[in-house]
């Protein structure tokens, strides 16, 4: 019995349709690329679903994708005989965009279509191009194992529904029929159509084949021998050979450009990739590409994500995460190895020597590529520190073995450049370095504008010494777990002493020692102020133009380790800041011959809290801090 169904489309897959249809991408053609593309995976997963259920080939195991047009009737067909599709699947992958996220599209779109076309590649939206140049769209399917009269006619014009109706098919697979708009009426050519697969296909390996029209026989006569007829058929128009098979030397630059993006669904060239085929213990052939751009659910804990994994050339699985750590998930690509099982598992994948040791050696081309990309091409690194650089600085937290390699790889704001562009290595510090400096200096504020201009930094700019400036929500994360790179420790200005060690001349240490014993009284009489509201009181060591400033004792909790925590509803055990006051500013001076008992309470506690609301960017009662403020305005008024 037939049931047809209308369903609306998501209201967000109803804006990028009309997107699409007035012309988003600058390249319309691009619609053929993707539709093949997914005829192709469709193929694949036949192929690894049928190792273990071979009555899924229904006696057809040549796998093929084919094209055909009809120029009268301006339609261009699609097929395949792969995977097919239930009703569910045709309701669940044709009616949704990515299943999820299409809202955080438009929030990314600037109103510019050649940027704004980037974009689409980014939410896997390859099967919605159709519409670019289609008006119409049908898709006949069935799903490989089910029987004829479960097949699935799905229809839309693109218009915010769509129908789905069960039918009969003979033939497992999917066939997509696109109804061309008038003014798209070129792509119903065979011709046009070839140069398109030409173009962007040759790579697939399986074969996407159109069909050639055959010739009649020609009789003998006096000048022409007898040629005899010969029949129409289907013949491939791509090389259908897997592209990481071939030799490099063999494969243009164009070529590796369109199998990253038939693998990633992307739009947007790759930064680069790397080809490389290993012999000996283990054998196997991997194909990486650093992308440009981030996919919009890079954040996704949930995101799928890894190379696509063949064994012996048949397609086992996408999203194999098992071959590269998560810090690194931004790779795209292949692995093809000899030595894994053809049914193989996840299970099997997760105990597997073999896969540890793939794993160790595809991460370290990861490394290296990324090692030669920064080297080699500052400009290009630094758009994908752009993009990736905070999915990067998971790194040193995740892998211990490649923690240095990792590290060198990050990139920081400085006080050396006065810009708020990462751009400054930690091997590039260490190259500044000035003599007797033995550790790395870094602050973590809220923003750049508040690291860059933090108290902290007063006495390390006045010696004319580097650093870091962090600002970013897993810079705090980060430091806890990269305490030192190439023997040079890490040290936060904000935390204990600066530990100047041979950057204090001996006068500067006399000095620093005749300012403390001349304040013991101060420091008393402010710790006494103060009682419990802090552990401690000191003189300053880091402070030139700045009253007081408050630090984070050596093993305590920083104030921005402490947001962290909060912000992820965890409980953060109670910790008093040290504070440090600078006796040679006035106010300090000033504070110091106050008689008043209570007045000198509250330039106290002025003085702290203004330390607290510079370190931590807010105070845990604001109202009472304006009132102090208020108040003192009044007293100095009367």
């Amino acid at each position: 019995m037939s049931q047809q169904e209308t369903h609306g489309f998501q209201t967000e897959v109803k804006q990028l349709l009309n997107l699409m249809i007035h012309s988003l991408y600058s390249n319309k053609e691009i619609f053929l690329r993707e539709l093949v593309s997914n005829a192709a995976d469709a193929a694949d997963k036949l192929r690894y679903e049928a190792l273990t259920n071979d009555a899924l080939y229904e006696g057809d195991g040549e796998l093929s994708v084919r094209i055909s047009a009809d120029a009268d009737k301006g339609t261009i067909t699609i097929s395949d005989n792969g995977i097919g599709m239930t009703r569910d699947g045709v309701i669940e992958h044709l009616g949704t965009i990515a299943k999820s996220g299409t809202a955080e599209f438009f929030n990314n779109l600037s109103g510019d279509d050649t940027k704004d076309s980037q974009l689409i590649g980014q939410f896997g939206v390859g099967f919605y191009s159709s519409f670019i140049v289609a008006d119409k769209v049908t898709v006949r399917t069935r799903a490989a194992g089910h029987s004829a009269d479960e097949g699935v006619l799905w229809e839309s014009a693109g218009e915010g529904d769509f129908t789905v109706e069960n039918i009969t098919k003979e033939t497992r697979g999917t066939e997509i029929v696109l109804h061309l708009r008038k003014d798209e009426q070129e792509f119903a050519q065979e011709y046009r159509l070839r140069s398109i697969i030409t173009k962007y296909s040759d790579h697939i390996s399986v074969p996407v084949e159109m069909f050639e029209e055959g010739t009649p026989a020609i009789e003998a006569s006096d000048d022409q021998e007898a040629v005899a007829a010969v029949e129409g058929s289907w013949k491939p128009m791509n090389k259908a050979t897997a592209l990481w098979t071939r030799n490099k030397s063999d494969i243009s630059k164009e070529e590796y450009e369109e199998f990253y993006k038939h693998i990633s669904h992307d739009f947007s060239e790759p930064l680069s990739w790397s080809h490389n085929r290993v012999e000996g213990k283990q054998e196997y052939t991997s194909l990486l590409y650093i992308p440009s751009k981030a996919p919009w659910d890079m954040w996704n804990r949930d995101r799928k994500h890894g190379l696509k994994l063949f064994v012996q050339r048949v397609f086992v699985m996408d999203d194999a995460e098992q071959f590269m750590p998560s810090y690194l998930r931004f790779m795209q690509g292949i692995i093809d190895s000899n030595d894994l099982p053809l049914n193989v598992s996840r299970e099997i994948l997760q105990d597997n020597k073999v896969t540890t040791a793939l794993r160790t050696a595809v991460t370290k081309r990861a490394l290296g590529m990324l090692e030669k990309l920064a080297k080699n091409d500052a400009e290009k690194y630094q758009t994908f520190w752009a993009e990736f650089g905070q999915v990067l600085k998971e790194g040193p937290a995740e892998d211990m073995v490649n923690k240095e390699r990792v590290a060198g790889l990050l990139r920081f704001a400085s006080t050396h450049t006065q810009d708020a562009a990462p751009t400054v290595s930690l091997a590039d510090y260490i190259g500044r370095m000035q003599e007797g400096q033995s550790k790395i200096y870094y602050i973590v504020a809220d923003s750049h504008d508040a690291a860059a201009n933090s108290p902290h930094l007063e006495l390390l700019r006045k010696k004319g010494i580097e650093v870091l400036l962090m600002s970013e929500r897993i810079d705090e994360w980060l430091i806890n777990h990269l305490t030192d790179f190439d023997g040079k420790q890490l040290h936060s200005v904000t935390r204990g002493d600066l530990e100047l060690g041979d950057l204090e001349d001996a006068a500067e240490k006399e000095a620093q020692e005749k300012l403390e014993t001349e304040s013991e009284g101060l420091v008393k009489r402010v710790k006494d102020s103060l009682g419990d509201k802090v552990s401690a009181v000191k003189v300053t060591t880091r402070l030139t133009d700045t009253p007081a400033c408050v630090v984070a004792g050596e093993g305590e909790m920083s104030s921005q380790m402490i947001k962290l925590m909060e912000a992820a509803g965890q409980a953060v055990p109670e910790s008093k800041p040290t504070f440090e006051i600078n006796p040679e500013h006035p106010l300090v001076a000033r504070l110091n011959d106050e008689q008043d008992e209570a007045v000198f309470t509250q330039w106290t506690e002025l003085l702290l809290q203004q330390a607290q609301l510079s370190e931590k960017g807010s105070l845990a009662d604001p109202s009472a801090f304006i009132k102090l403020i208020n108040q003192m305005l009044l007293a100095k008024l009367n």
